[in-house]
């Protein structure tokens, strides 16, 4: 006939059996770790040996001269009509004496 496990000895063969699958994760988290670390230190020497490019500055935009004629506005107040102007010439990073606006009308 066979021997079976009473229910103290099963637990204990359970405790054991995840103490040491665990014991395995923890090891290999470790190797993981040294491992990532070595990379790590050695990507650090890598850019450390390499010259650093030396930084470029730059110069400043200039500005165009002058105005760009004249602008007809049609039902559209003159505050909301630069602030239109604004945001056009940022959003194209062009200074706004560079733009010429022919007329500008609020649409319906």
């Amino acid at each position: 006939m066979p021997e079976y496990l009473n229910i103290a000895d099963a637990g204990i063969t359970a405790l054991l059996g995840y103490a040491v699958v665990f014991f395995g994760i923890i090891l290999l988290m470790i190797v993981v770790m040294i491992t990532g670390g070595i990379f790590i230190a050695a990507e650090k020497r890598k850019k450390a040996a390499e010259p650093a490019p030396a930084p470029v500055a730059e110069a400043p935009k200039p500005t165009a001269p002058g105005s760009a004629g004249q602008l007809k506005l049609h039902n559209v107040a003159p505050k909301t009509a630069a602030m239109l102007m604004a945001i056009v010439a940022d959003k194209m990073g062009k200074p706004l004496n560079e733009l010429r606006f022919i007329s500008i009308k609020e649409v319906e």
